[in-house]
């Protein structure tokens, strides 16, 4: 069950309130959920929210990319309400079912893409050492120059704030449970779900 729940509006301080008009006028047209917790800070909440609207509508990243590698972060962390966010958006940015699925499983995909599977790759290093390996590194400039490839790293960092609030706080539970992360909710009741 959720540990912390939206402020009501009554009860926002004025730079709060701004906070979610900002996010509510931006390229998301709502609040995003992280920002349940981000509100407790509104410049916090201000600043992550305006950094994920860049992140997630204005790099050199195609929509598919940067869901791909969403969806490797989200999985990464176990963040089920990140994962069932993006799972969607990726399919609608035309991200491969299979590829996903097998995200899902901790299994490596196949791809046809060299640019999906350069993302794939990093993303996967990254995460799980910290590090990238001088062929990952190169395979990152070459498919997606400089720039790209700083965007990408942004968005994992990102994307690993947003998972650790939706997971710290359990922010979108039980309603957005992924079942196909973790198998039965094995700690919520059958009420919460």
């Amino acid at each position: 069950m959720q540990r912390l729940s939206m402020l009501d509006s009554s009860d926002m301080s004025i730079e709060q309130a701004a906070a979610c008009d900002a996010a509510r006028s931006g390229p998301r047209g709502k609040v995003p959920a992280p920002m349940i917790a981000w509100l407790r800070n509104p410049e916090l909440a201000r600043r992550a929210q305006d950094l994920g609207a860049l992140l997630r509508f204005d790099t050199s990243l195609t929509p598919k990319l940067t869901e791909l590698a969403i969806l490797v972060c989200a999985r990464h962390w176990t963040s089920h309400h990140e994962w069932t966010a993006h799972k969607k958006l990726a399919l609608r940015a035309g991200l491969d079912s299979a590829i996903i699925g097998a995200i899902a499983d901790h299994r490596t995909p196949h791809f046809n893409d060299a640019s999906e599977q350069s993302v794939y790759e990093i993303s996967q290093e990254l995460l799980s050492s910290g590090q990238l390996s001088p062929s990952n590194y190169d395979a990152g400039l070459q498919g997606l120059g400089e720039r790209g490839l700083v965007e990408l790293v942004s968005i994992l960092g990102y994307y690993c704030l947003v998972s650790l609030t939706l997971n710290c706080f359990e922010i979108g539970l039980p309603g957005s449970w992924a079942a196909e992360l973790t198998g039965d909710a094995p700690n919520l009741s059958k009420a919460d779900l």
